[in-house]
């Protein structure tokens, strides 16, 4: 039997997407802008989109960046998700 491999990313690979959930407070979206920023200096904050849950208690930020190698991807996640603001990135 052959195992199916799911598809690797080519890097650079633009319009990756990433999605930041956490608890909808007033700040949620600058705070996760603010650290995307550091690993992804050229973030067009114009294509980010904000979802918030049926009951208002959690926020999704959504963006599109270019994802220019895993190292830049694990350590984005690494810092968004040790912060207790966020629940989960995917």
């Amino acid at each position: 039997m052959s195992e199916v491999k799911p598809p690797k990313i080519e890097f650079p690979c633009p319009d990756y997407p990433v999605k930041v959930v956490g608890k909808n407070t007033e700040d949620f979206q600058d705070f996760v802008v603010e650290v995307m920023l550091l690993h992804v200096p050229d973030l067009d904050v114009s294509r980010i989109t904000i979802r918030d849950s049926k009951k208002g208690t959690y926020r999704s930020v959504r963006m599109l960046i270019t994802a220019t190698g895993e190292d830049q991807l694990k350590s984005l996640h690494e810092q968004l998700i040790a912060s207790d603001r966020v629940h989960i990135v995917l």
